[in-house]
């Protein structure tokens, strides 16, 4: 009998304890709004900003209600307005283009190669058409950020960093999120920090800061944040700057403030699972592994490949497949939404022409989450479920 696959992918591992202790100190004083604190107290989502602040080496950090919320306040930090174009990726998901669309911007897409990352080609043709990039490290693939950061410099296009995928990745040595003028990272579950919702913007820019303080919903306390810059910054944007309220609590920050610490360590664990994966899927008959430069760290915390050139039936019978077995594939090809899987066409207020190029990429995408939560064991016997799966419907001659 075939062997099946019985674990979850969308089980997380538990909060660490010091968080659990943490949450319920807060609870129990009963001060979960981020300026309710007592004399003298800096309060745990201040603290958690000072400490983010130092792991990535920026000099300011913001917590916030969500990654998405941390996209749109960096978009309304830089000024875009209703109207305006924003340059993004067409491979990525719904917060970002929503993130755009919350503001009364446009998306304009720019497509994806087979290595699933912005074309950049497309992007230098494209450039003159937006000042702003919105830019996705969808699925924690970075591209080549110095040839990204030549053309978008050569163009006067600002770069804000999608990090919700590359919280610990890094390229030729530089964190992900330090490349542009803002980053913003998500701490929703499924990310590599887990507070159920949650975000950070970070930035060196005095104004950008004061900006995104103000639009998150400081109530002019913004004296109690845990990184914030000079005064004179915020008098020069706090009465012309909406409250947009988006802030974190301590009670998410609590839960954060342990796992952070271990941010690193938890990064090396992925990567592990990823690399079993990967070995198991690599020469498989008709499936692309999708390489990774050597230039770039990742963070393993999913794993794709291509069945590039594949009909919609042979894949959806690999899909089907697996998952009878136990193992959960998400499709990006497919016609409609599945879960997360929307495509640049999904999104119908955000018109765009047809992108061939990049359709036929997005139509051989699988994704799979590596939770944690599973072993080694556990990544070995899912990669052989796959690779015998997709060896079957290859030698079909339905691939």
């Amino acid at each position: 009998m075939s062997d099946i696959f019985t674990g979850s992918f969308t089980q997380q591992e538990p909060i660490p304890e010091e968080g659990v202790k943490a949450a319920l100190k807060v609870m129990r004083s009963g001060r979960l709004h981020r300026y309710n604190l007592a004399p003298d107290e800096p309060g745990e989502t201040s603290l958690l900003e000072r400490e983010f602040a130092a792991w990535t080496g920026a000099k300011y950090a913001l917590a916030v209600a969500s990654g998405g919320y941390a996209l749109a306040t960096a978009l309304r930090a830089v000024g875009v307005e209703p109207g305006e174009p924003v340059l993004t990726n067409a491979f990525t998901l719904a917060p970002v283009p929503g993130a755009i669309a919350s503001v009364g911007a446009t998306p304009v897409f720019v497509g994806v190669t087979e290595a699933l990352t912005i074309d950049l080609d497309e992007l230098e043709a494209k450039a003159g058409q937006a000042r702003v990039l919105l830019l996705s490290h969808m699925r924690g693939h970075i591209a080549d950020m110095d040839r990204l950061l030549q053309i978008c410099r050569a163009a006067g296009v600002t770069v804000i960093e999608d990090c919700a995928h590359t919280m610990g990745a890094t390229w030729r040595g530089r964190l992900s999120g330090r490349d542009g003028l803002i980053g913003c990272y998500s701490t929703q579950t499924y990310k590599h920090m887990n507070s159920g919702e949650g975000g950070f913007l970070i930035t060196d820019d005095d104004e950008v800061m004061a900006r995104a303080t103000i639009l998150s919903g400081s109530y002019m306390l913004y004296g109690r944040n845990g990184t914030r810059p000079p005064e004179q910054a915020f008098e020069r944007v706090k009465y012309v700057t909406p409250n947009v309220s988006g802030r974190m609590d301590h009670l998410r920050a609590a839960i954060l403030r342990p796992q952070l610490a271990r941010i690193d360590a938890q990064c090396a664990a992925w990567n592990a699972r990823y690399a079993v994966v990967e070995e198991g899927l690599r020469g498989a008959p008709g499936l692309t592994i999708v390489e990774r430069p050597e230039a770039e760290r990742f963070v393993g915390s999913s794993i794709q490949f291509l069945l590039l050139d594949w009909s919609d039936a042979a894949i959806n019978d690999v899909l089907a497949r697996c998952a009878k077995r136990g193992v959960e594939l998400k499709w990006f090809g497919g016609a409609e939404p599945v879960g997360f899987t929307s495509r640049y066409d999904s999104w119908r207020y955000a018109p765009a022409a047809p992108m061939p190029a990049t359709d036929r990429v997005l139509r051989g995408i699988l994704d799979m989450r590596l939770p944690l939560t599973f072993t080694l064991e556990d990544c070995a016997l899912i990669a052989r479920i796959i690779r015998a799966e997709v060896g079957a419907v290859w030698q079909a001659g339905q691939g």
